[in-house]
């Protein structure tokens, strides 16, 4: 991989990272099309540390309100009496079903699931559901009313996402208005619950690229960095346009777009341009 095609993998993931419409998929989608080799996922994984770290900076003051309290609720022996303290406890519960199911399904998540045609039917199943829960959402919670069950729900939610194709954001913001949430609390809590697994799930595959490295003779560090940190540009932008967009606007432009997405891959794939 040389630096041009980890800048255009680093815009990819930053711009769709956050958007419902899933950053594994174009990461795949892309290369694909251009005719170059599938970056797999490690390296996926571990650019995604950059989009991460767009989070941090993002969400720092809450992020820090909420360790904070969480400590304090430990200390005290009181870990529920602030709402920050259990937004704490519900990002904990809320990753618990990824970090299971990525560890029990890793060798499909890093192989047969990242068939064009897996992403293809993912893309449009996802775009059905989300359009099925803005139909039926109430979009009457705020991210004050959180509760365990959501944080459960939504983290189940979350991992429907290890499949590429159906999106991190797009499945918890589908999980977040199905149980009844704002459109733009829903999407918060998405993004604070995405921060243990991404992270998670970088340092756990930064350990595969270094033995590879190591094995092939030398790591090339250039397009690891250059990747993730063209992510960490483009994904705080898509943060703060998310936000914006969803507190006025529906999500039908991401259903429209994920639906045109799936249908234009399994057109290329049947013609031949695409090879799965």
């Amino acid at each position: 991989m040389d630096l041009l095609q980890a800048t255009i993998y680093g815009i990819v993931q930053g711009l769709t990272e956050f958007l419902p419409i899933s950053s594994t998929a174009h990461l795949r989608i892309v290369p694909a099309l251009l005719g170059w080799s599938d970056p797999g996922a490690a390296y996926t994984a571990i650019i995604q540390l950059g989009t991460t770290a767009a989070v941090l900076l993002y969400f720092a003051k809450d992020i820090g309100r909420i360790a904070k309290a969480w400590v304090v609720g430990l200390v005290t022996k009181k870990p529920f009496d602030d709402l920050d303290a259990r937004m704490g406890w519900y990002v904990i519960v809320g990753t618990i079903p990824v970090v299971v199911l990525g560890l029990a399904l890793k060798k499909l998540i890093e192989n047969e699931f990242r068939s064009l045609y897996v992403i293809a039917f993912a893309a449009i199943g996802l775009a059905i559901l989300l359009a099925i829960a803005e139909k039926v959402a109430k979009h009457g919670r705020s991210l004050a009313d959180v509760t365990l069950k959501d944080a459960v729900g939504v983290g189940l939610a979350q991992a429907v996402a290890l499949i590429p194709g159906s999106s991190r954001s797009g499945c918890t913001l589908t999980g977040g208005l199905l149980l009844g949430l704002q459109r733009d609390a829903a999407a918060r809590f998405s993004f604070l619950l995405s921060i243990p697994a991404t992270v998670a799930a970088g340092v756990f595959e930064m350990r595969h690229v270094f033995e590879e490295g190591q094995a092939s003779g030398g790591l090339a560090a250039g397009p690891l960095i250059v990747g993730s940190m063209v992510s960490f540009v483009f994904g705080y932008a898509s943060i703060a346009w998310l936000l914006r967009f969803l507190r006025t606007r529906s999500t039908a432009v991401f259903v429209v777009y994920r639906l045109g997405v799936g249908a234009a891959i399994l057109v290329l794939l049947t013609l031949g341009f695409l090879k799965p």
